[in-house]
């Protein structure tokens, strides 16, 4: 970790703006349905309140696509935090207009306030530089503890660092030093297991994993395209055509660096996807016509706990099967239990994989839950990350 973070620059009375990850899961009646990133943002804020900053929190929230949408507000954010702090956070109702100046500028030491969503303006994500310098005029120094969003050029996570200095929060430098640990020096077996709808969205990390890990558990849809690779049977399942070349020189690559593939032996199908479907279990490369594949089935299962549970280090993003019912998430509920079970140093990341975790009660059991999705993808496979580059190095 040669970045510098919050802890190596003089906080007090300093206006300090926070690039946090507040992209929490809302239900239909705007209700925060998982605080885990929220409480993930609060070692930073607790550490700036103590020594004395004036502290102004930014994030984004879904995809408003640049334009106001009161449904998308961070207000439930705001209440959250305020209950979580013991403190009241105080809550401008825009990002760089009055209200957000007014708040600021009578900021005292200790206090905390957060803007509105980010991306209720375009420029955020056009990184625009009058955006930006706006956004830093707030404050005096720039914090980023935003590692979900790092791997993007947005003007909060990187275009501000070019008007104030900028530094590492907590969250922010504990993903580097997690993450770069178990890429860096593994302790082997080192397994690998990938999950989720796309090969596409995870060709990158794939060929990196290759070179480093000794096992890779492969379920979800992207499966799919595996075993169409095998020449399988795959009924209505989802796969990706245009992908079988890709699949097909994955496990070619894997066969030459002695790097074993997992795919599914059986697979838990269903004609309708739809959360009360009726399901049965099937051979993987024989699914009948009219079903499709939803989840991972018992043998698959089973040689997945072996693997899991013989490894030294696990990293793990992408859920098993189609997470959003609960008849086709028991495949990665079980992973989660064998992960949080096993003796392995494991590193968790993505959404569904993070849900699964702390939905099984194994929370506690894990190393590191990573914030990120396409952000922990993205760092594991060594791809520039803006909202880390522009961090000011310790010998700055």
């Amino acid at each position: 970790m040669n970045k510098k973070t919050f802890k190596d620059i003089d906080v007090k009375n300093k206006k300090v703006l926070v690039r946090a990850d507040f992209n929490v899961p809302l239900d239909e009646m705007g209700n925060i349905v998982d605080d885990t990133r929220i409480k993930a943002s609060l070692p930073t804020i607790l550490y700036l309140i103590k020594h004395g900053a004036k502290v102004i929190l930014c994030s984004h929230l879904g995809r408003p696509d640049g334009m106001v949408n009161p449904k998308l507000s961070l207000e439930p954010v705001s209440k959250r935090l305020s209950e979580l702090l013991g403190q009241e956070v105080l809550m401008a109702s825009d990002v760089i207009g009055d209200s957000a100046k007014e708040l600021s500028a009578n900021l005292k030491p200790g206090q905390v306030m957060l803007l509105e969503n980010v991306r209720f303006h375009k420029e955020e994500e056009e990184n625009d530089s009058r955006f930006a310098g706006e956004l830093a005029s707030l404050a005096e120094i720039y914090v980023n503890d935003a590692f979900g969003t790092a791997h993007r050029a947005h003007a909060s996570t990187a275009g501000v660092a070019c008007y104030l200095p900028a530094v590492a929060g907590f969250l922010m430098s504990s993903e580097i030093v997690a993450l770069s640990k178990v890429m860096d020096n593994p302790a082997r077996p080192f397994v690998v297991i990938l999950g989720g709808a796309k090969i596409s969205d995870k060709i990158g990390i794939i060929g990196k994993l290759l070179l480093k890990a000794n096992t890779i558990l492969i379920g979800g849809a992207m499966a799919n395209t595996f075993l169409a690779a095998k020449g399988g049977k795959l009924g209505l399942s989802r796969y990706e055509k245009d992908k079988i070349a890709v699949a097909n020189k994955i496990l070619d690559e894997a066969d030459k660096k002695n790097v074993k593939i997992v795919i599914p032996k059986d697979v838990i199908v269903a004609k309708e996807f739809a959360p009360n479907s009726k399901t049965k279990c099937v051979n993987a490369l024989s699914i009948p016509d009219g079903y499709q594949a939803l989840d991972i089935g018992p043998k698959t299962l089973k040689a997945f706990k072996k693997e899991i549970m013989n490894a030294q280090t696990i990293v793990w993003n992408g859920p098993m099967g189609v997470y959003e019912f609960d008849k086709f998430k028991k495949g990665t509920m079980k992973v989660a239990k064998y992960v949080a079970k096993s003796k392995a140093v494991s590193v968790v990341g993505g959404g569904d994989s993070v849900s699964s975790v702390n939905e099984s009660g194994y929370a506690d059991k894990i190393n590191h839950i990573s914030t990120g999705g396409g952000a922990t993808l993205k760092f594991l496979e060594g791809a520039n990350m803006p909202g880390i580059e522009m961090l000011l190095d310790k010998e700055d």
